[in-house]
């Protein structure tokens, strides 16, 4: 591509680079010519009314691929298939192309090709949600911005081929779920009302439904039975007392119904005394106390993949540290850092 100022006789046919403003010309008509657009003679005569003798442009060459052209054919790389991916891709103005999500998810993307595709050429760009990210219907994913007014056609079709398929929206898998809630003397019956209201706003932010709410004694055999008689497609329990063990009430309570523990606690601050595992095909959640409150905790993040059918080992768990020391709240008994000097 060819960038420099040019005489206005020597102009027709290219990019303008900047804007131009002007004499509004006819009524209605901007008293400004913005730049992207391709100079006609229109063009040209509106400039020189405008006593523009000279103007910045931009000349495709050979193997070139204008900006719009260029986003484009990214943005259908990166999603080949929009449905399947869960996207909605947006025509390209002025080398852009936005990703948004249809329905609620969470982002699923291979980080190494949306790198590698960055490292190709300063003017062929890729922005991103975070991997794993919430989303809802009409949220923006991503967006393809082609910084240039041109790329060369090899660059495009390299980062075309690193990128392909890279990104995309793991929709969300099941329509509901049950909460199992346990009684402890002294507890205040608030607190029951501040649970159900939190995990039914969490559940209908990923379109699902708060398909029950048991009430039942702290101890192993409530659990065990409200767990197998819960009708949601995914359970959630939250103790009147926090799981502190493995071996802890709730944890037990879902062995005795025959389910599995997958795994007890996470590197995630509010949110590390949570457990999970499955009881058949259902996933199982014991959320951390910290549930109660609306306010984001390692809870959400490992909900979010559970409803959208992702796998979580410990791996997966292990690197949610990096980033998981999350919002301190203030009302909290016990802040992580004292408030001394």
């Amino acid at each position: 591509m060819i960038f420099a100022r040019v005489p206005l006789d020597h102009a027709e046919g290219a990019i303008l680079a900047h804007s131009v403003p002007g004499a509004e010309l006819e009524p209605g008509m901007a008293a400004r010519l913005r730049k992207g657009v391709v100079l006609g003679p229109a063009e040209i005569a509106y400039l020189r009314a405008a006593g523009v003798a000279q103007v910045m442009v931009a000349r495709l060459e050979a193997g070139d691929v204008d900006e719009d052209s260029a986003a484009t054919r990214l943005a259908e790389a990166l999603v080949p298939d929009p449905t399947a991916a869960g996207l909605r891709l947006t025509p390209a103005f002025t080398g852009r192309v936005n990703l948004n999500a249809v329905g609620p998810g969470v982002v699923e993307m291979d980080v190494a090709a949306v790198h590698a595709l960055n490292r190709i050429d300063p003017s062929i760009t890729l922005a991103t949600l975070v991997p794993y990210a919430r989303v809802e219907a009409g949220m923006l994913v991503g967006t393809v911005k082609i910084i240039s007014y041109a790329v060369g056609a090899e660059d495009l079709s390299r980062a075309c081929d690193l990128a392909r398929g890279a990104i995309r929206v793991r929709p969300v898998l099941h329509e509901d779920a049950s909460l199992i809630l346990t009684e402890v003397a002294g507890l205040p019956d608030k607190l029951a009302s501040k649970a159900r209201a939190s995990v039914e706003a969490r559940l209908h932010a990923l379109g699902m439904r708060l398909a029950e709410c048991l009430t039942v004694p702290h101890d192993e055999a409530a659990i065990a039975a409200a767990l197998r008689a819960a009708r949601g497609a995914m359970v959630l329990v939250l103790t009147g007392s926090a799981t502190s063990d493995l071996l802890d009430t709730a944890p037990e309570g879902l062995r005795l119904a025959g389910g599995v523990v997958a795994r007890f606690g996470m590197p995630v601050d509010p949110g590390n005394l949570l457990f999970y595992g499955s009881l058949g095909a259902r996933p199982v959640i014991g959320l951390p106390g910290c549930a109660r409150s609306p306010a984001l905790n390692g809870a959400d993040w490992v909900l979010e993949r559970l409803a959208c059918g992702l796998p979580l080992h410990d791996d997966d768990i292990a690197a949610m540290g990096v980033g998981g020391l999350l919002k301190e709240i203030p009302i909290r008994p016990q802040p992580r850092e004292g408030r001394g000097g």
